[in-house]
């Protein structure tokens, strides 16, 4: 089997990949960059959720991976096999092995649908659907406009999940649907989040339960879905007191995830399956030549595309200076950010870093991320998806550039 080589190999061209890479080449444009990518197609997956509100179109939330692999980076289409950190090196999935000088690691989280008996025969049909699959975004804006009585419910799952707030953000834009067609009042909607509080961000919660008073939503909490049966629309949860049985007219689903195979079963790994990394630098705890970001990092923040942005340009300096034989000076402290669509028209704009400590973009006086705004809806409707595509997979680093070490 075939065996290259490249100065620095990334694991993955989902946003983390593709945004290192593209801060990389930025500092060092002729720096020999592999991106190790199986797919053929981009996602901007914060999209999804207003597919699924009917605000976006599927397609304008999809690009071909080739046209954001940076100029001046190599594109291996293949998927990463295992690890040989000893060695400094990667198997891929036919058998070749790449040798590095630094490894960059950004897979990703894996969407466990199997983990809930008879969740992958229910979906798409039936009223079952989920966000967190690109062709499903559309089948949930299909079942909000059909619904016009019965029950809808919503789930949750343990964390880690991505995008914390995406099960409940499809939540407030069907409701808001609802209310506005003049229907809510004869739809039942459940929350069941398998979790012991509505949201991890505790200045958040009080705008959040307005909006779970508003739209009459019995909110149950520590309640975690084990099955589906489709056919009969029945759901089961586990709960304190026991399994439960919810039957529904429309549910959407958020999967349990977790690391990718490949990852959890490396050299790499944390306990959690997640790569084992410094929570400020992104540095490896075992291998000073590795770093990791994005939802397939062991930090402790939330996994979302926020995060990503600020996490790119730090692995980008910290790795060059790996690669100069000197040691970390860039820090994430934990931003992540979380564009909470109460309705539409209207965001919670939740930004926090490591702690649950606030962590706003704005001053408040422009916007009060604590309470719904429009100006939040435009960020995240116009602005937020034009950044992704033409800022942070660029390199261009607004309002994201590599901080200094944080105080430990």
């Amino acid at each position: 089997m075939s065996i290259s080589s490249h100065k620095v190999v990334i694991i993955g061209g989902g946003a983390g990949g593709i945004a290192t890479a593209a801060s990389l080449l930025k500092r060092q444009p002729q720096l020999d960059i592999a991106i190790v990518e199986p797919s053929e197609t981009h996602a901007y997956q914060p999209g999804w959720t207003m597919v699924g509100g009917g605000v976006f179109d599927l397609a304008s939330t999809m690009r071909p991976t080739a046209s954001v692999i940076p100029k001046g980076a190599t594109w291996i289409r293949q998927a990463a096999a295992s690890f040989q950190p000893d060695d400094n090196q990667v198997t891929l999935a036919d058998g070749s092995t790449i040798r590095y000088e630094v490894l960059i690691v950004a897979p990703g989280i894996r969407l466990a649908w199997e983990k809930i008996a008879g969740l992958k025969a229910a979906l798409g049909q039936n009223g079952v659907t989920s966000n967190y699959r690109a062709d499903l975004a559309p089948y949930t804006w299909e079942l909000v406009q059909n619904l016009r009585s019965g029950k809808a419910i919503f789930t949750q799952p343990p964390m880690p999940i991505k995008c914390a707030g995406a099960p409940q953000k499809v939540m407030y834009l069907a409701c808001d649907h609802w209310r506005r067609a003049g229907v809510l009042a004869d739809i039942a909607v459940e929350f069941r989040n398998a979790g012991g509080v509505l949201f991890g961000v505790a200045d958040y919660v009080p705008a959040l339960m307005e909006y779970v008073g508003k739209y009459n939503i019995d909110l149950a909490l520590g309640s975690n879905l084990v099955a589906v049966d489709g056919r009969a629309q029945v759901a089961v949860f586990q709960t304190a007191e026991g399994e439960v049985s919810r039957s529904f007219d429309m549910m959407h689903v958020v999967p349990p995830q977790v690391a990718p195979q490949f990852l959890a079963e490396s050299p790499l790994a944390a306990t959690s399956g997640f790569t084992d990394v410094d929570q400020h630098t992104l540095q490896h705890v075992r291998w000073p030549n590795i770093f990791g970001l994005g939802d397939g990092g062991s930090m402790p923040n939330a996994k979302t595309a926020a995060a990503v942005r600020k996490q790119a340009p730090v692995v980008a300096v910290n790795a060059l200076r790996q690669l100069s034989g000197k040691g970390p000076t860039a820090g994430y402290d934990g931003y992540g950010s979380c564009p909470l669509t109460v309705e539409r028209g209207k965001i919670v704009l939740a930004e926090f870093a490591y702690g649950g400590k606030l962590a706003p973009s704005f001053p408040t006086w422009l916007v009060d991320g604590t309470k719904p705004a429009r100006l939040s809806w435009m960020l995240k409707a116009d602005l937020l998806p034009w950044i992704y595509w033409n800022g942070m997979l660029k390199g261009r680093e607004w309002l994201a550039g590599p901080g200094g070490l944080i105080a430990q």
